[in-house]
């Protein structure tokens, strides 16, 4: 039985929810974007957070998603999308600013990746089995001076994550939070 058969989701790709505005508020509050700022979404699922940004600010705004159905959806909802893993095709020092809203669910390791929803949630045994490949490649892509927003849930673990981020060479500080009754999620803000 896959993820989507438990829940009952009728979709392939992973639509807006407390995550997705808290990460969007954030980005867009603590922006300054002008034109010339360039901006990635890792993991775009519908595209909601990248429209947000590009509504609000003047930057490019571009949204990367593994999932072919994400791509496909943000593309009808106006936003400038590409299929990726992570940040691998894009060139060093491109980015201003990237914002990310990751698979961070704990699951068993047993579990099957073998469908879209499945893999937009799950983050592997500890939360973090893409957290850790973004936070060692995302500096890459970030130009000098540049920012990541990477959403952060308690169940995943916000002290080990900003740990890890550090490993990358990032200073991590907490910009945001909102507490749930199964969580918090929290927003770091990443710096070299």
């Amino acid at each position: 039985m896959t993820l989507r058969d438990r829940r009952d989701i009728e979709t392939d790709v992973y639509q807006p929810a407390e995550d997705s505005q808290l990460l969007a508020d954030v980005v867009c509050e603590r922006l300054a974007a002008d034109p010339d700022d360039a901006i990635l979404e890792v993991g775009t699922g519908s595209g909601y957070v990248a429209g947000r940004i590009s509504e609000v600010t003047d930057a490019r705004v571009v949204a990367s998603d593994l999932n072919p159905h994400a791509v496909r959806q943000a593309r009808g909802e106006g936003v400038e999308s590409v299929r990726a893993d992570l940040v691998s095709p894009f060139a060093n020092d491109a980015f201003d600013v990237v914002a990310f809203n990751p698979p961070y669910l704990p699951t068993d390791p047993e579990n099957e990746w073998d469908d879209w929803m499945e893999r937009a949630l799950s983050g592997g045994e500890d939360g973090r089995a893409v957290i850790d490949p973004f936070l060692e490649r995302v500096g890459r892509v970030l130009a000098p001076d540049g920012v990541v927003y990477l959403l952060v849930s308690s169940l995943t673990g916000v002290d080990e994550v900003a740990e890890r981020a550090g490993e990358a060479g990032f200073s991590a500080v907490a910009v945001a939070d909102e507490s749930f009754p199964f969580e918090t999620l929290t927003v770091l803000e990443l710096f070299e």
